[in-house]
């Protein structure tokens, strides 16, 4: 979708004051998911703590002025797994070592192929219509899934290489059919109401760190795999609906107040920022690891820019004049009409959460507010 810019008051997504997607997770609904894994109680009860804490999020996420709401990834243990999992041809599995970060490692879960993939009937789409039941005159329901880059990175771990390449010996073939499995998701996803839909893409973070490529020893280079990451993006959304909004997140790892990789958006910028057609990008950021804001400038003028300024990996307030003055500066590469404002990723991107309480994080999202009313009126 072609975003029209206008300046004041936002009326589609992303909104002036936004936040990335999930939250905490209230302790009731921790209990409940320890007790589902121990056998304790059933699915339909599991379901019914998730339906609850769901509506009683939606609430505070309407009382803190949100207009785009989510079901905080409630349903989900990890942002991009669970979606992954759902997919026909794909299976969970348990591995040696979790996703390393700055000092911790996670659960050592991947998704593995079985079969060839396809998107039909994916869970996910029952959940969002949960959700839409919420929406209203001015608030707006999103769905959040993982960017196709994403599952193909997954796919392509070590780990996961050989059964891979077994079954999709062509990387062509298999980039038309996570393409395809995607579009099957998003028509799903559409007819059940979606008009909002975040691609969440850490892949893009990893290309701009130099020790990811100190890593690699297979002669890729940052062009090659960028190119390789937009084909399967656009190709996924090439066949979307013209009113359906599709925004990209971009993260550098964001795992119990972990970060995964540093680098500023220089590298990625002339693919990512200038040829991935959706509509507005949610950028990290938060501290100097994300660099500058000089690559802002090769995003094309129709596109949007939400500027993640404010930590969830922390519970601490930011200074406003500081973001205030930031703000500003990303403003000498696109036009302060085109800036909207955010946390840098969500505030539980797995069920283990970062580290805050929930207080500091409505708390956060209030301060957002403040600060966009304060800049756009």
């Amino acid at each position: 979708m072609t975003v029209e810019i206008a300046a004041g008051k936002r009326t589609i997504t992303p909104f002036r004051y936004d936040n990335v997607g999930s939250f905490l997770r209230p302790e009731k609904l921790k209990a409940a998911r320890t007790d589902f894994a121990q056998g304790k109680i059933t699915d339909k009860e599991l379901k019914a703590v998730e339906d609850e804490t769901i509506k009683d999020l939606v609430e505070k996420q309407k009382e803190v002025g949100l207009q785009a709401i989510t079901d905080g990834e409630f349903r989900r243990s990890w942002w991009h797994l669970d979606f992954m999992w759902e997919l026909n041809g794909v299976q969970k599995e348990v591995i040696d070592k979790g996703y390393q970060f700055n000092g911790e490692e996670t659960r050592p879960e991947t998704a593995r192929l079985t079969g060839k993939i396809n998107g039909e009937n994916h869970l996910f789409v029952e959940h969002f219509k949960f959700l839409q039941q919420f929406a209203e005159e001015g608030v707006v329901a999103r769905q959040t899934i993982p960017a196709p880059a994403q599952f193909l990175a997954e796919l392509q771990r070590p780990e996961n290489s050989a059964s891979t390449n077994e079954i999709y010996p062509d990387i062509n073939e298999l980039v038309e059919d996570i393409a395809r499995a995607y579009q099957t998701v998003i028509e799903d996803l559409y007819e059940a109401g979606c008009r909002s839909l975040q691609l969440d893409d850490c892949t893009w973070g990893m290309l701009v760190d130099p020790k990811y490529w100190a890593s690699r020893h297979d002669g890729a280079n940052v062009k090659e795999i960028g190119e390789l990451n937009l084909k399967v993006n656009n190709l996924a959304i090439a066949n979307a609906p013209a009113d359906l909004v599709v925004t990209t997140h971009v993260c550098r790892g964001n795992y119990h107040s972990k970060w995964a990789s540093s680098g500023g958006y220089d590298p990625i910028a002339e693919i990512l920022f200038a040829k991935e057609n959706v509509s507005a990008y949610y950028l990290e950021f938060d501290t100097d690891r994300s660099g500058g804001f000089e690559p802002l400038a090769h995003i094309s003028e129709n596109k949007l820019v939400v500027l993640g300024l404010f930590s969830s990996k922390t519970g601490e307030l930011e200074d406003k004049s500081a973001i205030k003055k930031r703000i500003e500066e990303a403003s000498q590469y696109v036009d302060i009409d085109r800036l909207c404002i955010s946390p840098q990723c969500g505030f539980a991107s797995t069920e283990e959460g970062n580290i805050l309480t929930e207080d500091q994080q409505w708390n956060k999202l209030r301060l957002i507010k403040e600060v966009a009313e304060e800049v756009w009126g």
